[in-house]
């Protein structure tokens, strides 16, 4: 059986703002019911263990997707939401596959998170895949200046500054994430519509731009396994 580990942000509010900020909902159910329905453990987990905050603005309805409103029926997945592993208890060697939901939470933690980089680089130097939708791509920085080549020259997605400036938070953030890529080396694509999907896949580093991509991210993430388990 396929195991992955999912990490989710622990960061609520926006520093020194009134906005709350988290987990952007759909980017976690749409990937975890890929994953669940193609039969793989998940392991959810965040740098502070327990239940994550939820950014208010993915409850919104015009930003409810099937899944979400599946996750609030389903009882087992609300409770291994409730209780994520906290990252100091992870052990990396025992998942074949690592995942990052987004929401803008990941831009204050899991950016700066040491525990968090070595985590990401265990996965990169073991060779096993790792994905990442909308401002998940965050949780890569940390690991990628201690190590380059883990971004450098790769093909990445993440949240545009366009989509930032859209949904009027561009002056809010710590920093620019699409900005922050590049920096790192990474060559960034994007969708030619904001907020439409765009999913880059490039070796064991798969990425999907915003809400829209986050199942099709998991999809792309679900097919490059299951390619490496054929040919092995």
């Amino acid at each position: 059986m396929t195991k992955l580990l999912m990490i989710l942000t622990s960061h609520k509010e926006m520093d020194g703002q009134t906005k709350d900020t988290g987990v952007w909902l759909g980017e976690f159910t749409d990937p975890y019911y890929e994953f669940i329905d193609k039969g793989y453990k998940v392991q959810l987990a965040s740098p502070e263990g327990g239940e994550p905050p939820i950014d208010k603005r993915s409850l919104l309805t015009e930003n409810i997707t099937p899944s979400n409103k599946r996750f609030n029926e389903d009882s087992r997945a609300q409770l291994e939401f409730r209780n994520t592993l906290p990252l100091s208890q992870v052990k990396p060697e025992e998942y074949d596959t690592l995942f990052y939901p987004g929401g803008h939470g990941p831009m204050w933690d899991l950016a700066e998170d040491e525990q968090n980089a070595e985590i990401v680089l265990h996965f990169y130097e073991q060779e096993k895949p790792i994905g990442a939708v909308c401002h998940g791509p965050a949780a890569l920085l940390k690991a990628a200046e201690r190590k380059p080549e883990l971004l450098k020259g790769k093909r990445v997605t993440a949240f545009t500054n366009l989509e930032e400036k859209a949904v009027g938070l561009y002056d809010i953030i710590p920093f620019k994430l699409q900005d922050r890529l590049k920096e790192l080396g990474a060559d960034f694509y994007s969708a030619s519509v904001p907020f439409t999907s765009r999913v880059e896949n490039d070796g064991l580093l798969i990425t999907g731009q915003n809400p829209a991509s986050a199942g099709p991210a998991a999809k792309a993430l679900i097919e490059h396994l299951e390619v490496a388990k054929a040919i092995h």
